[in-house]
């Protein structure tokens, strides 16, 4: 097993983390997914969001990006995710800030009932990280109880099969923790089995094969500092689960879909 992101949330502030997010994707929103900055940007507009938009976030890890969006559309947003390391830096960001008033960051397991009410919020999304919790049917029809009519959910999964893999392969991608792989259209199904209208499926497999590339150069270049941080065994840990991530994703193998549906 590889800890890629206690690493990364635990060393959020230090420079090198900061400088590898910077060359991974062009701009810091303290990412460690595959979303590029012009996804990230359009995120909130597939939603709808506005300053009278309530709206959850299913993993948000640093917290950074959830900052930026609640800052830029004036929304009241709650940020969920199970890595405490991650939930302590993101109410670290938001500490004595005017954006407190309409942002909170909360510990919570998503793979168990949602601690909200029916109908509660406008807007739900999550960015490559459903693929780790169990259950997925379980977790859209959560979703779709805590929405309210005619609200959306945007969601990507970076883990759809599209040729073969080996256990090899599949144990390396799994190396950084619990994962789900599926086949093409399951996502689809299971939403319409909790409920859901779909309203797209796109593809952005070269997202994933771009950023895992320049994530994984981008580390190089600080690996003293990284080294130092992460032990030279998860240091090389982390480069190997990148790698596999480019090489399945460009060969195309797995694949990585967005998806957006309403209530």
């Amino acid at each position: 097993m590889v800890d890629l992101y206690n690493s990364a949330y635990g060393n959020f502030a230090d420079e090198a983390y900061r400088q590898v997010r910077i060359e991974a994707y062009g701009h810091d929103l303290g990412q460690t997914s595959w979303v590029t900055t012009e996804e990230s940007g359009e995120i909130p507009r597939s939603l709808g969001l506005t300053d009278r938009s309530n709206v959850l976030e299913i993993g948000c890890g640093s917290g950074f990006y959830a900052v930026q969006v609640a800052e830029k559309f004036g929304c009241r947003l709650l940020g969920v995710d199970v890595n405490e390391a991650g939930i302590r830096n993101a109410n670290q960001l938001i500490a004595g800030k005017d954006v407190a008033s309409r942002l909170r960051f909360e510990y919570c397991d998503v793979s168990k009932p949602l601690p909200f009410a029916d109908e509660s919020f406008d807007a739900v999304f999550s960015n490559d990280v459903l693929c780790h919790i169990p259950n997925r049917l379980e977790v859209f029809r959560e979703v779709f109880r805590t929405l309210k009519p005619g609200g959306r959910f945007l969601f990507s999964d970076a883990l759809i099969v599209g040729g073969i893999v080996s256990h090899t392969e599949i144990a390396t991608r799994s190396s950084i923790g619990f994962y789900n792989f599926s086949p093409p259209g399951e996502n689809e199904r299971l939403l319409l089995l909790a409920g859901f209208r779909v309203l797209q499926a796109s593809d952005t497999t070269a997202s994933a094969a771009q950023i895992s590339q320049r994530w994984h150069d981008a580390r190089i270049k600080w690996k003293k500092d990284l080294v130092a941080a992460e032990g030279q065994s998860g240091f090389d840990g982390v480069q190997s689960f990148l790698a596999n991530v480019h090489t399945l994703t460009s060969e195309r193998r797995l694949l990585r879909y967005l998806y957006r549906a309403e209530r």
